[in-house]
């Protein structure tokens, strides 16, 4: 055949433009597609050799070769795959989008043939993304089968290409690129080698490398493991594989907590291998730092950090998804939202949190140590996802009042240890264990026997509306509200016990209430307290202290809350002040006694007074005339 020029069937300038300009982010994505084709190549020789033993008559080695020319700035990527004739090099090479991939699977599909390979060359765009590095591509390939001859296409990328006869002797395809001025770093070794590994590193077949315009020796090493962990059966690897890939995707140096494999058939089909870390890498807290799975199709590596794949309270597992069905953009760089991502990320949110139940059950310990470093993150899940919420209340620990070193306690488990006459479950949010353990608020319930849930990471404050209940038992505040403990006979006698104490205190109650009205709405008698004088108490559905406090660390605009102060009518400071109150209702002293009980009161639920000077200057005198 004598040579013969053609030009693109397609507006070929204005999409290789696109192609070359814009369409790929990082121009070291060729080697990524070239080599996914060859890829395919060999594939489609493997399953048509199944029924044409003339196809694979030679018996080969499948392999793929990268070539590295530096004298000639030249870079070639060849295999011993499928090969093409002229009309499906015409064909697939001269129109842009036309993949000659996708046309293979088709054409299976309409034979109904059975399990047709998977293909990853979908696009037919990838083979043009040579441009982006060559000035000039050359194509010679043969094709498999007998009566084929060598067919060469040529092209700078200027709308037109040329075909002609070729001399090779073994099918397959080499792909030649005349590297453009400044594109050096794609001769060296260790450039070639980090592609590899980051792009096709899970290849099946070996990718080798040679120099100076030679083909690798038979005995050169791969440059990629060829050991795609998560298509293999989880019985079939070794805990130490897991450990390396998991070191590889993660950078952590630990060994993960958990490996959870997923092989997902039917209607949406995926496999992936994830991990549950031991420990929390600071780069979890950071801001702005992306945190997502990586994606693979047919083992070769897309991209990292896909979080359409995972919710964001999830953002700590690590790992890999790998399917053809995912629904990426022409440049393969980008999934797109839509029905099949959403059924993917339901799939493995539900496997997530599935294995971290089992954890839960079976090993206490380890998910005591995963909650210990995650926990704050998977409680976000609590206020986004609405669908998992019932699992996640099943999932979430707090530090428990009554266990040793206030260890942590499920929901489940507190229901379990409730006394037959405790009807709620009762919580305390603070910003911390120590102050948890030192209110004020907790008093009676404590004095009950009944156990309390301190709340002390940040984001509880957001999550507790999610908790309202559990198993039918009402989450109850104990620094919010009415509070009423007991049997009904016992409330009936504490709400005799208040309702005396307020006719007998009512002087007393009168003159806070003057004194303090620019920060209290209300004086009541506490059902709350039996050690401390008085404490605040948020109206039911008000921010509580913490959450006061922690909205201002965020620089955020809180209005103004007046609460409710309680009083002990028990509390001999109590009785001081009432008797003082109906000797001299205008006794000066009274006022700043007010001051002292309401700034003890801030301190007691961890709020500094509101003028600590002057709360100071109290606490002086008070202690120079004693």
């Amino acid at each position: 055949m004598s040579k013969k020029n053609h030009v693109f069937k397609a507006e070929i300038q204005q999409v290789l433009d696109l192609v070359i300009h814009s369409l790929y982010s990082k121009k070291e994505i060729f080697l990524r597609e070239l080599i996914s084709n060859a890829s395919d190549a060999i594939d489609r020789a493997q399953y048509l050799g199944l029924t044409d033993k003339s196809v694979t008559a030679d018996a080969p080695q499948w392999k793929i070769d990268i070539i590295a020319d530096k004298d000639n700035k030249t870079l070639m990527i060849c295999d011993n795959g499928m090969g093409m004739s002229e009309e499906e090099m015409d064909k697939n090479l001269g129109v842009i989008a036309s993949s000659g991939t996708k046309a293979f699977t088709e054409a299976l599909k309409q034979k109904q043939e059975v399990n047709v390979p998977e293909l990853i060359g979908q696009f037919g765009v990838g083979f043009y993304s040579a441009f982006m590095v060559a000035e000039e591509v050359t194509v010679i390939s043969l094709k498999r089968g007998e009566g084929q001859k060598a067919v060469r296409w040529t092209s700078t990328g200027n709308g037109t290409y040329s075909l002609e006869d070729a001399a090779r002797d073994k099918p397959g395809t080499t792909i030649a690129l005349k590297l453009r001025e400044g594109m050096d770093e794609f001769f060296d070794t260790w450039r070639i080698r980090e592609l590899v590994k980051k792009y096709s590193n899970f290849i099946a077949y070996p990718i080798r490398f040679g120099e100076k315009g030679e083909a690798p020796k038979d005995d050169a090493e791969a440059l990629n493991t060829m050991k795609a962990l998560w298509k293999r059966s989880k019985s079939d690897v070794k805990q130490e594989e897991y450990d390396e890939f998991y070191t590889h995707i993660s950078h952590d140096h630990q060994a993960p907590l958990k490996v959870v494999p997923i092989a997902a058939e039917g209607q949406i089909e995926f496999k992936a291998l994830l991990f549950i870390p031991k420990s929390a890498g600071m780069d979890l807290f950071m801001p702005n730092n992306k945190h997502g799975l990586s994606l693979y199709v047919r083992n070769v590596f897309i991209g990292a950090d896909f979080d359409l794949l995972l919710p964001e309270y999830l953002r700590f597992v690590k790992g890999v998804v790998d399917s053809s069905d995912l629904p990426l953009n022409v440049s393969r760089e980008m999934l797109q939202d839509d029905a099949v991502i959403r059924k993917i990320k339901s799939n493995i949110t539900g496997k997530i949190l599935s294995t971290l139940a089992e954890m839960q059950k079976d090993a206490p310990a380890d998910y005591n140590t995963f909650f210990t470093g995650f926990g704050r993150i998977l409680k976000e899940g609590l206020h986004f996802d609405y669908e998992n919420t019932d699992k996640l209340k099943g999932l979430v620990l707090f530090h428990s009042a009554k266990r040793e070193n206030n260890g942590f306690i499920s929901l489940k488990e507190y229901v379990a240890a409730m006394p037959e006459a405790q009807k709620e479950i009762y919580y305390l949010i603070s910003d911390d264990l120590q102050t948890a353990k030192q209110s004020p608020h907790i008093e009676v319930v404590s004095q009950y026997g009944y156990d309390i849930l301190f709340l002390t990471d940040p984001v509880d404050a957001y999550i507790i509306d999610r908790l309202s209940d559990y198993e039918g038992k009402k989450l109850v505040p104990l620094d919010k509200g009415h509070l009423e403990l007991g049997s009904d006979e016992e409330k009936s006698v504490a709400k005799r016990k208040l309702e005396d104490a307020a006719t007998e205190f009512k002087a007393l109650t009168e003159v806070l209430k003057e004194q303090l009205k620019e920060e209290i709405s209300e004086v009541r008698f506490s059902p709350r307290l039996t050690d401390s004088a008085c404490c605040l108490v948020a109206p039911e559905h008000a921010m509580n202290a913490s959450m006061e406090r922690m909205m201002r660390a965020m620089n955020q605009e809180v209005p103004k809350q007046l609460r409710i102060l309680e009083l002990n009518p028990s509390h001999e400071l109590i009785k001081k002040m009432n008797t003082m109150v109906a000797a001299n209702g205008a006794d000066p002293v009274l006022k700043d006694y007010a001051d002292l009980l309401l700034g003890q009161a801030l301190l007691g639920e961890g709020n500094p007074p509101k003028d600590p000077q002057r709360f100071t200057r109290l606490v002086t005198n008070l202690m120079t005339r004693g």
